[in-house]
Parts: structure tokens; C-alpha cells; sequence
């Protein structure tokens, strides 16, 4: 039987981080993707922000590593020149009956650490003058980067201390047995040997730990999907920063991100799904033209086009508060080297390389 020192399953953005922290602190280590590429789920289909760390309870794991994770990603970014930009937000009551919820967002942001300015009308449209809004927070802390180049630059460090990615390998048999996890990949029977196993797998996390065998089953999550489409805008748009509503029961309601080249798209939007399903269906676009004309009232008939979708890996169902991150280690679950993480959806493309200091230092 082959033997490795820790094996991490998945590499999307969080998988790639914990695999470069691990290979940094000295740890052989293996990455198995199923898919035939890294990178391809959820850390390829979302609104590539740079979160503040505005919205999550205080003290939640989604707070504290997003906020410290925003720093983190930032240096990074300046020493690898991943592409990205500090290009700010605003977050618009839209009418006078929402300005109590923005004051609870101001609220929530100040307990994480999190300062915002409140502008009144004239002031955010000073900023955006095709902006409708009663009143608005202004982020300067929220940012947008390259998702790809991020992802290549963690593999790139990851490698270069001696990690292995194997695309093409779905991990589909672990037994946990004496301190070590016995893995089979592709439906074969175990054939390799890990003293730590990390299971950054997304929106298949909790499939992939219904697989180990001698993990109680009470310790594993009901996975939920969560799908969010967006829509792209036809040529320039009239914003030079990101532009979100006030968050909603299920995300943070359909808002304008713009990319690295200034085209904007908008969404997600929130439709509870049995599976992961990709496809924009453009039967939708009339709910994203009655969202974004509450804060940009001018946009023109006929200017939106389906872009691409993606899918939360939740672990809160409908109508339910939203989960926190989990990170169930041996205090959790009983199982030495074993860390599972559950329900990574957003901040986790901000909060990744915090994320992965957080496993490692649990690991020692």
C-alpha cells in the first residue's frame, strides 16, 4: 500500500490554500480532484469579491476568517501580482423603510471590526450618479480578484514545496482505521495510506464524508443546494464600484460586481435545487431586471444576457438561519487527523488562506 503523509480532496480555492499551507509547514502532501481540472466547481462560478467581512454574525468562524482572510488574500495577492482591485462597495437602502436594516448591516459590520461610512442620497450619488438609493454604506475594504490566477498561484507554491495534484481521482472508499485513513480513488479498493486527511470537497463535502467508513454518521450534515444564476450586461455599465442591496433571506439579493476588464454582471439569485445544475435559465431575467432597477433604474430593456451559474454548498436548509463554517476536527468527531469542512460557501473564496491556517494549526 502506498503511503502519504496528508491528503487533501479537492482543489478548488480552499482545498489549494490547505494544500499550500500544509506543503509550507513541511507536510507531504497529495491533492485528489475528480474533476479533470482544479478549480472547477464553486471556485470558478461566483462574484470573485474581496469581502470586508460586513455581514456575519460577530463572532461566527465566517466573521473572524473573513476579515482575517481579507487581509491575508490582499498581501498575497501584492506579492504573487495576482491581478485584482481594491475597487470598493456600496450597499443601498433603496427606499426610506429599509434604512433600519442598513443600520443593522452598519451594526453587524462595526462588531466584526469592519468600519463602513453611512452617505445620504447626495452623497452616494456623488460617487455613482446613476445610483437610486435613499441612503448607502460605503465599503472601501471590498475587492475583486482573478479567481484562476489566485488558484495558480496556491498550486504553484504548493508544488514547488513537493504537493501532488491528481485530477481525474474521485476519492470513493475511506476507512479510518488506527490513526490513518485508507483511501480508494476511481472505485478501486483502498490502496493508499494517509496520516491526515482534509476534506475540502464544497458543495460534495458531505458526500464524500458519508464514504468513511468509522465516521458516526451523526457527525455528517444534510447537504442542500443552492443554486445562483447570473446575468451579464450588454457593453459598459455606468458604475465604477460594486453595488448591493440590502442582503435577503437567502444571500445577499442580486447585486452588481464588476470584473478585472469593468464589465458588470449581476446576481446570484437564490433556487433551491436537488443537484448541481450549471444551465442560465433565461427565463429568469425578468426577476433580475425588477431587482436591479430598484438601485439603477435607467438599466435599458433588452441589456441583459445569461452569463453562468453556480452552486452553494449549504448545509442550512429553507427558511433556516444560514450555517456558520464548520470545521469538525477530533474534538468533533472523534477521529485523529481527520478534518472535515462543511458549508464553505461565501466568504470562502475571501477567507481561504485563513481557512487553511485555521486546519493546520487544529492539525497540531
Amino acid at each position: 500500500m502506498d503511503q502519504v503523509d496528508a491528503v487533501v480532496v479537492g482543489a478548488g480555492v480552499v482545498g489549494l490554500a490547505v494544500a499550500r499551507q500544509l506543503a509550507l509547514a513541511g507536510r507531504e502532501v497529495l491533492i485528489l480532484e475528480a474533476a479533470a481540472r482544479f478549480g472547477t466547481g464553486a471556485s470558478a462560478r461566483n462574484s470573485e469579491v474581496i469581502h470586508a467581512g460586513i455581514y456575519y454574525p460577530p463572532g461566527s468562524l465566517k466573521a473572524r476568517l473573513c476579515v482575517r482572510g481579507r487581509e491575508r488574500l490582499y498581501e498575497f495577492c501584492a506579492g504573487r501580482a495576482i491581478p485584482h482591485r481594491r475597487c470598493e462597495k456600496l450597499i443601498v437602502a433603496t427606499t426610506d423603510a429599509e434604512l433600519p436594516g442598513l443600520a443593522r448591516v452598519a451594526a453587524t459590520a462595526q462588531a466584526n471590526g469592519v468600519e463602513l461610512t453611512r452617505l445620504d442620497r447626495a452623497a452616494a450619488q456623488a460617487l455613482e450618479p446613476q445610483l437610486s438609493c435613499a441612503a448607502a454604506l460605503h465599503s472601501p475594504l471590498t475587492g475583486i480578484i482573478d479567481s484562476q490566477a489566485c488558484m495558480l498561484a496556491l498550486l504553484g507554491d504548493a508544488e514547488s514545496r513537493g504537493a501532488s495534484l491528481a485530477c481525474g481521482s474521485a476519492l470513493t472508499r475511506v476507512v479510518l482505521s488506527d490513526g490513518a485513513a485508507l483511501i480508494g480513488v476511481n472505485g478501486a479498493q483502498p490502496a493508499l495510506r494517509a496520516r491526515t486527511l482534509v476534506n475540502c470537497a464544497g458543495v460534495q463535502a458531505p458526500q464524500v464524508a458519508r464514504l468513511m467508513e468509522g465516521l458516526s454518521p451523526a457527525q455528517i450534515p444534510a447537504a442542500y443546494f443552492v443554486k445562483g444564476s447570473y446575468f451579464a450586461l450588454k457593453g459598459r455599465a455606468p458604475f465604477e464600484r460594486l453595488i448591493y442591496p440590502l442582503p435577503d433571506a437567502g444571500g445577499l439579493g442580486i447585486h452588481l460586481t464588476l470584473d478585472l476588464g469593468s464589465r458588470a454582471r449581476f446576481g446570484p439569485d437564490v433556487e433551491w435545487v436537488d443537484s448541481c445544475d450549471y444551465r442560465v435559465d433565461a427565463r429568469r431575467a425578468p426577476a433580475f431586471y425588477a431587482a436591479i432597477r430598484r438601485y439603477w433604474p435607467a438599466l435599458p430593456d433588452g441589456a441583459l444576457e445569461p452569463a453562468y451559474a453556480g452552486v452553494r454548498p449549504r448545509i442550512s436548509g429553507p427558511g433556516e438561519p444560514l450555517a456558520d463554517f464548520r470545521i469538525d476536527d477530533v474534538r468533533t468527531h472523534g477521529v485523529p487527523g481527520l478534518i472535515n469542512l462543511f458549508g464553505i460557501e461565501s466568504p470562502g473564496l475571501t477567507a481561504s488562506l485563513a481557512i487553511a491556517d485555521e486546519v493546520v494549526d487544529r492539525l497540531r
